[in-house]
């Protein structure tokens, strides 16, 4: 089992939900942390509650969407703490429609954040991993990017999509230690999705059982691959109460 004290690792949409509790996690772990998002309070918030636990803990505004901001995040945090071991790619927004009928400009911000976002994170930290010869790079998916539910537009594709950059990003930089995960939950409770209607919490997952598995995940052996998407859900339908 890899020990993750003193790892530097990067989480996007590092301020709350899934991302948050990523964060959490790794700051227990003895990690550095450094969390990006487009807003800056629930970013500090993650960092104070990192910092009361005894953690390590930095905060960077920024949109994924924009590579000047990749930059200054990527260059920031090897400036801080020396490189980068691991990145968690969770920034993500939802939004849905009909292809037919789908907003051109929601669909345009949505693939910008969930997947030219990913893009751009990987491409600005392959280079220190490939020259470290070790790295971890986590996607945060969903489980539309693996079933295909009508309507779910711009979303659902964008995660399928993500899958297949997952995978192209480990066969290009496996010969360099590197290895690839995404992850594929099902409903979580999160300030995006705990409003919904016709959601039994009871029965969804929770940001701590997301973080547990990337926790484990980059904890392995360096060799040890896990393979495709992994999907986690609850056994209890989210929409039945």
């Amino acid at each position: 089992m890899i020990s993750l004290k003193d790892k530097t690792v990067i989480i996007t949409g590092g301020g709350t939900g899934i991302g948050r509790g990523i964060a959490l996690a790794f700051g227990q772990q003895g990690a550095n942390v450094v969390v990006s998002g487009r807003r800056s309070a629930p970013l500090e918030e993650t960092v104070t509650e990192i910092r009361r636990q005894g953690g390590r803990a930095l905060a960077f505004q920024g949109d994924v969407a924009h590579e000047e901001d990749v930059q200054r995040l990527v260059k920031g945090t090897v400036e801080q703490y020396d490189g980068v071991d691991i990145l968690v790619n969770n920034a993500g927004i939802g939004g849905h429609g009909f292809i037919h009928e789908h907003d051109i400009a929601l669909w345009d911000q949505i693939m910008a954040i969930n997947l030219r976002g990913p893009f751009l994170m990987a491409r600005a930290v392959l280079p220190l991993m490939r020259k470290q010869y070790s790295g971890h790079i986590i996607n945060i998916s969903s489980e539309g990017g693996i079933e295909h539910y009508p309507g779910s537009g711009a979303y659902g594709v964008a995660k399928h999509a993500l899958n297949a950059l997952s995978e192209f990003i480990q066969r290009e930089n496996q010969s360099h230690n590197i290895r690839v995960d995404a992850i594929c939950p099902g409903m979580v409770v999160s300030e995006m999705t705990e409003a919904t209607r016709g959601l039994n919490h009871d029965h969804c997952l929770s940001p701590e059982d997301i973080a547990e598995l990337v926790i484990w995940l980059v904890t392995r052996r360096q060799n040890i691959k896990i393979g495709r998407p992994i999907l986690i859900q609850t056994m209890l339908n989210p929409w039945e109460s």
